[in-house]
């Protein structure tokens, strides 16, 4: 396991030399920057359009509905002044929809996260179960569990995390008989 994080600290605003972790700042900070907009558009109905250019001059892009429009609504490019004029008459009922897309999607992806907490819960009280199934019959390790002491929930967890581990097994002894293969 990697080392302990030190947590949620407050840093010394200033440049950072460190190229790894200028690139690691970076992507987060980025993340947090093109959450922040959508929420500003879901909370407010503002469209928002965001360019940040990374440490490499890689552009990164978001707007919403998209930056090209946002742009194009606030700063018609010259001789496109007659699109501008048709944009502001579409613009209550493409805001409307972009903003049914967007909370559909927010509700999907917090639908999501929910069902994924719930699996993960499922999937550690199933672990627990089968650990102590292990010790309960005086095994040292979980793949030595009494199945018979395991429940309906757990039997097929069990059996599925069995194949995966004789898979891998199986991958991994064939990773090391390899080199002798070709030796011979």
């Amino acid at each position: 396991m990697g080392r302990p994080s030190k947590g949620r600290q407050r840093i010394e605003i200033r440049r950072i030399e460190d190229a790894g972790r200028l690139e690691v700042t970076f992507s987060k900070r980025k993340s947090g920057l093109q959450k922040k907009a959508s929420e500003l558009f879901l909370l407010c109905g503002s469209p928002v359009a965001l360019v940040v250019f990374s440490p490499g001059k890689k552009a990164f892009a978001l707007g919403t509905p998209s930056v090209d429009d946002v742009l194009r609504r606030h700063a018609p490019v010259p001789g496109e002044e007659l699109d501008a004029k048709i944009l502001a008459d579409t613009d209550d009922a493409s805001a409307v929809a972009d903003r049914a897309e967007a909370e559909a999607i927010v509700r999907r992806t917090e639908d999501t996260r929910a069902r994924s907490a719930t699996e993960k819960a499922r999937m550690d009280a199933i672990g627990k179960s089968v650990r102590q199934a292990a010790a309960k019959a005086g095994r040292k390790f979980w793949w030595e569990a009494d199945s018979d002491e395991l429940g309906e929930d757990e039997l097929p967890e069990f059996v599925k995390v069995l194949r995966r581990l004789r898979v891998n097994l199986q991958r991994h002894l064939d990773s090391l008989s390899a080199p002798a293969r070709q030796l011979q």
